[in-house]
């Protein structure tokens, strides 16, 4: 019970300095919503939002672990996910864009690898989704472990047609990496598991799913 107090004060307290900080980007007050948000990087997970930039994913979860107890872990990822959204928001209002792209990154990964690692993760109603950071990333070239990790949470939920499509854009800016199309082989072999029903419902019917396995079949026979 004292757990559960903690942790709903806590978010209480992150939702009020997230609204906060919406107003003042809306107001174009711009140093006062980069104080808001360094505080609560620092309050979230104990060190400036340029040190977390510079972590890796895994020293990242790593950090948040160290700075506190493990059973905030997963509401500490989605409250620091949706701080680096709102961070990214308040540099792209600026047309910072090239600052404000690897904020955006470092939320999405963060959430991708929390339903990577728990299918039943329920994201919190202030979290952003995931089409939430692609969209503020829509000019951005996304480096090929993002797509990788995009295209695994696609076939996890179910939307197989865009998990297609993150590994064809994967595989026509590399036509020549062997280990993609070895990659999508597989892809496509485990969804022939599936049945017809939940292919359709994926949007991606059988018949596709062998057209396809079988052009990269064939693609990796001409690399050979």
């Amino acid at each position: 019970m004292i757990r559960r107090d903690y942790l709903l004060r806590q978010m209480e307290e992150f939702v009020a300095a997230m609204s906060k900080l919406l107003g003042l980007t809306k107001d174009a007050q711009w140093e006062e919503a980069s104080t808001v948000a360094g505080g609560q990087f620092k309050a979230i997970a104990g060190a400036s939002a340029d040190e977390l930039l510079r972590m890796s994913d895994t020293e990242l979860l790593a950090q948040l672990v160290q700075d506190g107890p493990t059973h905030l872990l997963e509401s500490k990822i989605f409250m620091l996910a949706t701080l680096f959204k709102a961070q990214g928001d308040v540099l792209a209002s600026q047309e910072k864009f090239e600052e404000s792209g690897p904020y955006y990154l470092k939320g999405l990964h963060l959430l991708l690898d929390t339903f990577a690692r728990d299918e039943m993760a329920a994201r919190p109603d202030f979290v952003p989704t995931i089409d939430a950071f692609l969209i503020a990333l829509h000019d951005t070239l996304l480096p090929l472990n993002t797509s990788v990790m995009l295209m695994r949470y696609y076939e996890q939920t179910g939307e197989f047609s865009k998990a297609e499509d993150r590994l064809f854009a994967m595989i026509e800016a590399e036509p020549g990496n062997e280990e993609l199309l070895n990659f999508g082989i597989v892809f496509y072999q485990r969804l022939l598991g599936f049945t017809d029903h939940t292919l359709a419902i994926g949007s991606l019917p059988r018949e596709e799913v062998k057209a396809s396995l079988a052009e990269l079949e064939k693609r990796k026979a001409g690399t050979n």
